[in-house]
């Protein structure tokens, strides 16, 4: 069974995207319950909250990307960039690592955890 692998950038980024539309979905529910104010106002704010919580994720991954360490890829040789020791390249997907002791094996997120340096 193959894995679907992406950057932890892109990851984070479409985790941020989709509380976006959770928000407006949570937003959309509250309207069924115009009868009740209290209900209402509950939805939108859980949705109001869901956006809120998104514009956070955004800014905080925006703060990362400016940390993340910039390579060229090898295989596409367009520019991406790494969070930890190792990464997937954000345009072909390719695994990347700055590790020497992690080239040539094959990619697996837990080396980017503490108890994987062993």
């Amino acid at each position: 069974m193959s894995r679907k692998y992406s950057s932890k950038i892109n990851k984070i980024r479409t985790f941020a995207l989709s509380l976006i539309f959770i928000g407006f979905i949570i937003m959309y529910l509250g309207i069924f319950f115009r009868e009740s104010v209290l209900a209402m106002t509950i939805f939108m704010l859980l949705g109001l909250l869901s956006i809120v919580a998104s514009t956070v994720i955004y800014f905080w991954i925006g703060m990362l990307s400016t940390k993340a360490v910039q390579v060229v890829c090898p295989t596409c040789n367009k520019p991406t960039k790494m969070l930890g020791r190792v990464d997937m390249c954000m345009h072909c997907r390719e695994t990347l690592t700055l590790d020497k002791d992690l080239e040539g094996k094959e990619f697996d997120e837990s080396y980017n955890r503490k108890k994987a340096k062993k």
